[in-house]
């Protein structure tokens, strides 16, 4: 069969084509707006860099010498004065652990003697002093307030024992509770309870946790704070049940609870 072509009839290609260039031409000229902007941007930081070359060299100089400086401490000065004031450490730390197998005058001539220093050897309190910022110096003071308590002499116990700061699992709470015990000593029990409590939370763990949740339970049965000593009570309970406090920690709740 024929196939019937109608006169006049003109393909679509020229009316395609006419929209595919308008559409390369839209595209073509966007991009050029493109590359003209990231070549004004480009042009731009150049002229920026080249004016400030000089300042950006000296400041990375400036970096580099503090970082330089930084090692250099680090390597000869951190260093070494911690080698050496944990080497002045050991000789105190002598007198002190003596003291702590001793009792009375001689206890308290053996704490004395860590505090002091004697035979041109540092003792706790100058080498909390001459080395503070070191972790040995740290650790002097730590000594000197648990010699300090140990001696009755609780304003020093206290004053050096805030100066220590730890995050070990023991050392930590146990310099918070000595405060707390320094304080309990002097009379001070709000303040006593605030420590015991630091104490507690300071560290979980089934030694220093239990021991002073409950010393500051019982510090706040004598400030009649019951409902607190309670609250302290049952902590010990739920948590630390087979604790030395732990174990008889029921009658300690009712207790608590009946006073109230």
């Amino acid at each position: 069969m024929a196939t019937y072509k109608k006169r006049g009839y003109k393909p679509k290609k020229e009316k395609v084509a006419k929209e595919v260039e308008e559409t390369f031409d839209e595209t073509q000229s966007t991009t050029a707006e493109v590359f003209n902007t990231l070549d004004d941007t480009a042009n731009k930081s150049e002229q920026w860099i080249e004016k400030n070359s000089k300042p950006l060299f000296y400041g990375l100089v400036t970096i580099a010498a503090l970082i330089l400086a930084y090692l250099a401490y680090n390597k000869f000065v951190a260093e070494p004065t911690q080698r050496e004031a944990s080497n002045e450490l050991a000789y105190p730390r002598s007198f002190f652990d003596k003291a702590a197998t001793s009792a009375g005058v001689a206890a308290d001539s053996l704490y004395t003697l860590g505090l002091e220093g004697g035979d041109g050897k540092y003792g706790f309190v100058d080498i909390a002093s001459q080395f503070s910022g070191t972790k040995a110096g740290n650790l002097a003071n730590y000594y000197a307030g648990i010699s300090y308590l140990k001696m009755k002499k609780y304003e020093q116990a206290i004053e050096h024992l805030s100066d220590f700061n730890s995050d070990d699992e023991l050392l930590g709470p146990t310099a918070l509770g000595a405060i707390g015990d320094a304080f309990a000593d002097i009379n001070q029990p709000e303040d006593a309870l605030e420590y015991y409590e630091k104490a507690a939370n300071k560290k979980d763990n089934d030694f220093t946790s239990p021991l002073f949740l409950f010393k500051a339970a019982q510090t706040a049965m004598e400030l009649k704070k019951y409902s607190t000593a309670e609250k302290l009570y049952t902590t010990i309970k739920e948590k630390y049940a087979n604790t030395d406090q732990g174990r008889d920690i029921e009658k300690y709740i009712n207790s608590a609870k009946y006073a109230q």
